[in-house]
């Protein structure tokens, strides 16, 4: 299998596993990674994210410590705060949310 052939099964994924967070949830990039089969791979899932379908809730994928993307969308943190609130999730002042209390884990 070629690495474009692995990249695109990673991605694949991914995307599957985006759509299914719950609103009012959050999915950490590390934990996304490391569930899709590539745990030192949480750069990649921003990646996908950064690239990926505008359709998917991409809102709820934070970084370890709950902090938001500076590259979401074309409004960085304040749009990823915007459409957090919009799924009432509570972001602080720093940008960041409770990740303990709003990890979210697939059955």
């Amino acid at each position: 299998m070629s690495s474009e052939q692995l990249g695109a099964e990673f991605a694949q994924s991914v995307y599957e596993l985006v759509a299914r967070i719950p609103k009012g949830r959050v999915m950490t990039y590390g934990q996304i990674a490391a569930l899709c089969g590539s745990p030192r791979a949480a750069r990649v899932v921003g990646q996908v994210a950064h690239w990926g379908p505008p359709e998917l809730p991409w809102q709820r994928v934070v970084n370890k410590q709950g902090g938001l993307a500076g590259g979401y969308t074309s409004g960085g943190r304040e749009a990823h705060r915007r459409d957090l609130e919009a799924d009432g999730v509570a972001v602080s002042d720093d940008y960041k949310v409770d990740v303990d209390a709003l990890l979210w884990w697939p059955q």
